[in-house]
């Protein structure tokens, strides 16, 4: 079974890397951009038919590697 997992920063946690992929975009002619936010994508494949069970290990994952709880949120998708 496969599960999509998108990390983000969470809001009032600064983003260097999306400022300066947002003024990267306003140099390029794309001045309506206002804000950009960067995160990470996960697309896992888990050997589990049971989807219940497939989200709650995938959600240890994030817990315990995937995401940093301190500044990062996810979701599972």
């Amino acid at each position: 079974m496969k599960i999509k997992v998108i990390v983000t920063l969470k809001n009032g946690v600064l983003d260097p890397q999306g400022k300066a992929i947002q003024q990267t975009l306003n140099g390029m002619s794309f001045g309506n951009v206002s804000e950009v936010r960067q995160g990470k994508y996960f697309d896992i494949e888990v050997k589990e038919s049971d989807e219940s069970k497939a989200k709650t290990q995938v959600e240890e994952m994030c817990k315990k590697l995937l995401a940093n709880l301190v500044i990062e949120d996810y979701k599972i998708l």
